[in-house]
């Protein structure tokens, strides 16, 4: 979400393609090693595999290279340590450099010639925070059959930095986290077999930073073939990309702040950990480096110049809530009715000419509070109009299904505010995981439905490309006539047919040149 503010073992590879290796066993052959997992119920884990070598020293800010082949076997029942990143003392002695991990969650199998759909989630936060740990698949395995592998990626400065000095030695720059996922895809399509799982049908899917990571791939050609469906979950608020030029011109700003005038390559890679920690940006977008993205999505999805693939994508109905409660009411109180205009005027793309029209678009008098007539503004031109936007351009090339969360009573990880926060920013994630913080979700009856319907509609869309699930509405295709998006309500989904006007999307189509 956003933020608030390898062993060698000569024919190990021919060894498990004729499955002589037994894979309902915790002990597997892989390209790099043999890796030890364990069991826990149903479900086989394995845990901390190195996908990539650890870039650190003079691989700080270089494209992953290969992991290490092991000649002994790899304790695959511990987490990695997680990437850099903004947190409490106690946490941060998780985190290291040397983080490049992922996480393999496989079903018990009875026949092995019937590979599993294989789903790799991307974590959010910003680019910035996040930890592949804290999402536990089981109950999306038990109710899809399906692996799902879960991944780390270098994180704010470290994995999102465009500098002069870096981007003139001769490798692919910039958009390093980016690269570390293409680098765990590459090590899933090689490996997944192994486990149980079909490299062939592989779907990758993430929320928020991670939603717009898999945005990126999309357009990205060196994660053509990687991948054969996508999910996007709030992952549209970035459809136009920071260029070269804008990228690098706030890195060398970041490079002085970290001590290094001379703006080399040299001083960076030497400087404290801590002190890039500390000066970072507090959110990261994918750079259209021109290499790695050398479109942006809105580009790439108008002239057809993407990853053709189903693709399934949604908001949250109140997405911006979360956002309002660090800005304002978690931060020194309510946003409050002078300041409203103001607070339009300074999000970086309405701006002052525009806060008029927007004010008199969505006048205080029809909202409750200041907060909610400024998380709806936003929420809807950030997420909301981005998704649909999004989907008109790609339902013009591929099978796209739209959705949009809205239980306004869903279970909250955050603390009490001034105003209920609905169906906001990542409160879907807990009808899809077990999440380390929320642990028990405590759902009534009708959310346990939903939950479930969730479930097999992701795994279902993993599995064949059309999500469907037991005893719920079919889902259809997204048509950008008809906006046929499926709202995500409890007990039962039902589809929705007002999304654009509930959002006045027509509005900020009108308003900002960057829908056209």
């Amino acid at each position: 979400m956003l933020l608030l503010t390898g062993l060698g073992v000569p024919g190990a590879a021919a060894e498990s393609d004729d499955h002589s290796q037994d894979e309902d066993s915790t002990r597997v052959f892989t390209l790099d090693g043999v890796l030890q997992g364990t069991t826990v119920g149903d479900i086989r884990e394995f845990l901390g595999i190195p996908y990539a070598a650890a870039p650190t020293g003079d691989l700080r800010w270089m494209p992953p290279q290969p992991a290490a082949r092991r000649s002994t076997t790899l304790d695959a029942t511990h987490f990695g340590k997680h990437c850099p990143q903004p947190e409490p003392a106690a946490t941060a002695a998780n985190a290291s450099e040397d983080c490049l991990f992922l996480n393999v969650f496989a079903p018990k199998r009875d026949d092995r010639d019937d590979l599993n759909p294989v789903m790799v989630w991307i974590h959010g936060g910003s680019l910035v925070t996040g930890k592949s740990d804290d999402f536990d698949p089981t109950e999306l395995i038990r109710r899809g059959d399906v692996t799902v592998v879960t991944i780390n990626y270098r994180l704010g400065a470290l994995g999102f930095l465009a500098q002069p000095a870096l981007d003139a030695e001769g490798h692919k720059f910039a958009n390093y986290g980016l690269m570390d996922q293409q680098k765990a895809l590459d090590w899933v399509h090689h490996n997944i077999r192994f486990f149980g799982g079909d490299p062939d049908n592989v779907t990758i899917f993430g929320e928020s930073a991670g939603g717009q990571s898999v945005t990126s791939h999309l357009t990205a050609p060196d994660s053509r073939g990687l991948f054969e469906r996508a999910i996007i979950e709030s992952g549209a608020y970035a459809l136009t990309l920071p260029t070269r030029a804008t990228a690098e011109a706030q890195g060398t700003a970041f490079a002085a702040s970290v001590g290094c005038d001379s703006q080399t390559a040299a001083c960076l890679r030497a400087a404290d950990l801590g002190t890039l920690i500390a000066k970072e940006a507090t959110v990261y977008i994918t750079t259209q480096d021109g290499q790695v993205l050398p479109e942006s999505p809105m580009q790439a999805f108008a002239s057809g110049h993407f990853n053709r693939t189903p693709v399934l994508q949604g908001s949250n109905h109140d997405e911006y809530r979360l956002f309002v409660a660090g800005q304002f009411d978690l931060a020194g109180g309510p946003l409050t009715a002078a300041a409203y205009q103001a607070a339009i005027a300074a999000f970086p793309t309405i701006g002052a000419a525009n806060a008029p029209q927007v004010v008199a678009e969505y006048p205080l008098a029809d909202f409750p509070s200041p907060d909610l007539a400024y998380a709806t503004a936003i929420g809807d031109t950030l997420f909301s109009c981005s998704a649909r936007r999004s989907n008109i351009l790609l339902s013009n090339e591929v099978a796209t299904f739209a959705y949009e969360f809205n239980d306004e009573n869903a279970p909250s990880f955050l603390p009490p505010v001034s105003f209920p926060y609905g169906a906001t920013h990542a409160f879907e994630l807990s009808y899809l995981f077990k999440l380390s913080f929320l642990p028990s979700p405590n759902f009534t009856a009708g959310q346990q439905k939903l939950a479930n319907t969730m479930k097999e509609y992701w795994t279902h869309f993993a599995r064949d490309g059309h999500p469907s699930a037991a005893g719920a509405p079919e889902w259809p295709r997204y048509r950008a006539q008809a906006d046929d998006i499926l709202s995500l309500v409890p007990p039962r989904p039902q589809l929705e047919t007002n999304f654009s006007s509930v959002h006045h999307c027509d509005f900020w189509h009108s308003l900002s040149p960057a829908y056209d």
